[in-house]
C-alpha cells in the first residue's frame, strides 16, 4: 500500500525538520517538494510512522504495510493550494519506481484521509487523483449518471433505510472502517467526505448524492474486474 499525505506545515524545511526529529515520533519514507525534489528519509523495507491510527480493509497496522509519501503543501490550516505539476510529475516517477519493486495494486494507492477519515483531510480535494490514475497509478472512474431523480435526494445525517444500509456496506467493502447498520451518523458522514475528497472532489460536504453513490458502485465493480 502507498499512502499519500500533505505535510500541512508552512515550509518544506519545517516539515523536513519535524520528520527527521526523533522526538516528534513521526516520519515518512519520502517527501516530495513543490519543485519536484524527492527526499528519501526511510528505507522502504522499514516502518515509517506516517499513518497514525488508521484502518483499511480491516488492517489496523497501516504503518507496517505501507509506504508513506509526504507532499509539501501548507494544507488546510496554512493556506491549502494546488499541487504544482513538477511535484505531481515527481510523485508519478516515484510511484513508477516504488511499484517496480513492490506489488502494489492500483486500489491500494490511497490518501491519508482514506485510512483515517475521522482525523485527517490530506492530501485533500486539490490533489489530482484523476491525473495520477491516468498516469497509471490509482483508480478513477467517471460513470454516467442516471436520469435526474432516479436515486432520490442526497443521503445525510439522520437518514435511515435500505439506501443508507447499502451505502455503508459499499464503503466498507471498498475498504473504509464502516459496517452497515444504523442511521447515517457522524461516522458515516466523515467517511463519505473522505471518499469525496478522493473520488468526487466537486462535492466534499459529506452528503451522499447521486454522483457520490454512482462513483462508489463503479469503483467496486472496477476493482472486482481487476481482481477476477
Amino acid at each position: 500500500m502507498v499512502v499519500l499525505h500533505y505535510t500541512g506545515m508552512q515550509t518544506a524545511r519545517a516539515a523536513l525538520d519535524r520528520l527527521c526529529d526523533p522526538a516528534a515520533q513521526v516520519s515518512a519514507h519520502y517527501v516530495v517538494d513543490e519543485d519536484g525534489t524527492v527526499y528519501h528519509l526511510v528505507d522502504e523495507e522499514r516502518r515509517a510512522w506516517h499513518a497514525g491510527v488508521s484502518v483499511w480493509k480491516g488492517a489496523r497496522d497501516i504503518n507496517g504495510v505501507s509506504i508513506g509519501i509526504e507532499l509539501v503543501n501548507p494544507g488546510h490550516e496554512f493556506g491549502y493550494r494546488d499541487f504544482p505539476q513538477a511535484q505531481i510529475d515527481a510523485v508519478i516517477g516515484l510511484l513508477d519506481s516504488i511499484r517496480g519493486r513492490w506489488d502494489i495494486p492500483d486500489h491500494r494507492i490511497l490518501g491519508h484521509s482514506d485510512v483515517a477519515p475521522a482525523r485527517k483531510e490530506d492530501p485533500g480535494e486539490r490533489f489530482p487523483w484523476q491525473a495520477l490514475a491516468e498516469a497509471g497509478h490509482g483508480l478513477w472512474v467517471d460513470p454516467p449518471l442516471p436520469p435526474e431523480g432516479v436515486m432520490g435526494p442526497p443521503l445525510d445525517i439522520g437518514d435511515t433505510g435500505p439506501g443508507v444500509f447499502a451505502l455503508q456496506g459499499a464503503l466498507g467493502k471498498l475498504g473504509y472502517d464502516l459496517l452497515p447498520g444504523g442511521p447515517y451518523d457522524a461516522e458515516t458522514k466523515a467517511i463519505v467526505t473522505a471518499f469525496q475528497r478522493h473520488w468526487v472532489q466537486t462535492r466534499i460536504d459529506g452528503k451522499a448524492d447521486a454522483l457520490t453513490r454512482v462513483r462508489l458502485m463503479a469503483l467496486l465493480r472496477h476493482i472486482t474486474l481487476l481482481e477476477a
